[in-house]
């Protein structure tokens, strides 16, 4: 996954948790825990997985009006398996060319969803997808421990144009930023707001 191109560096609360050995995955995690394991139910057998999280504070760039409101809805910020510094918050121009807008995988109560924000984020959010934790889990390591494998990134119009190449009829190019919502080492789509909705774009296979 890339990274956010927020400038602000880890928090010393995150780069404990990025450093820390996996807790065992046969106890509980507390309450409002922001390293979450236990497990599931995998390939027929009971598999532990852990998903470690950061706090909204670990995003001091989120304008004030978008921090409020994942507090209030209760948001920690889920990290992918493969995360080295602060990911899963986005800045970019995702309504129109030159706009600034955000977009945020926010996990709450067992369910993670990805919002987006136009501008400041006095408006409501948009919800492009959301799904329980336990179902953006996949194995990535010889321990066989789950991870959390949901990643968004922002794409400019140079990269869909890149992920558009070997279509047999390659659209346009796009004169704004997309949301590419991956899967780690699957699969990505690419969300676009078009003409006042969103869209998945198409791309090569």
């Amino acid at each position: 996954m890339v990274g956010i191109p927020l400038k602000s560096s880890i928090s010393f609360l995150g780069a404990f948790l990025f450093a820390c050995v996996p807790i065992s995955a046969h106890q509980s995690s507390p309450p409002n825990s922001l390293v979450e394991y236990g497990q599931i139910m995998f390939d027929g057998h009971s598999t532990p997985y852990v998903i470690r999280h950061l706090p909204i504070s670990s995003f001091p760039d989120l304008p004030p009006a978008i921090q409020t409101e994942l507090s209030v809805r209760g948001c920690l910020i889920p990290q992918t398996y493969e995360a080295h510094r602060p990911e899963n918050v986005v800045h970019a121009s995702l309504e129109q060319p030159g706009s600034s807008d955000w977009a945020v995988l926010c996990s709450a109560q067992g369910t993670v969803s990805l919002l987006v924000f136009f501008g400041s984020g006095s408006g409501r959010p948009f919800t492009l997808a959301s799904a329980p934790e336990t179902e953006r889990l996949q194995s990535h390591d010889p321990s066989g421990v789950l991870g959390f494998n949901w990643g968004i990134d922002p794409a400019s119009p140079g990269d869909v144009h890149d992920a558009q190449l070997g279509m047999l009829h390659p659209p346009p190019r796009l004169d704004h930023d997309a949301l590419a919502d991956t899967l780690v080492d699957r699969h990505t789509v690419y969300h676009f707001y078009l003409k006042s909705a969103w869209i998945v774009l198409e791309i090569r296979d």
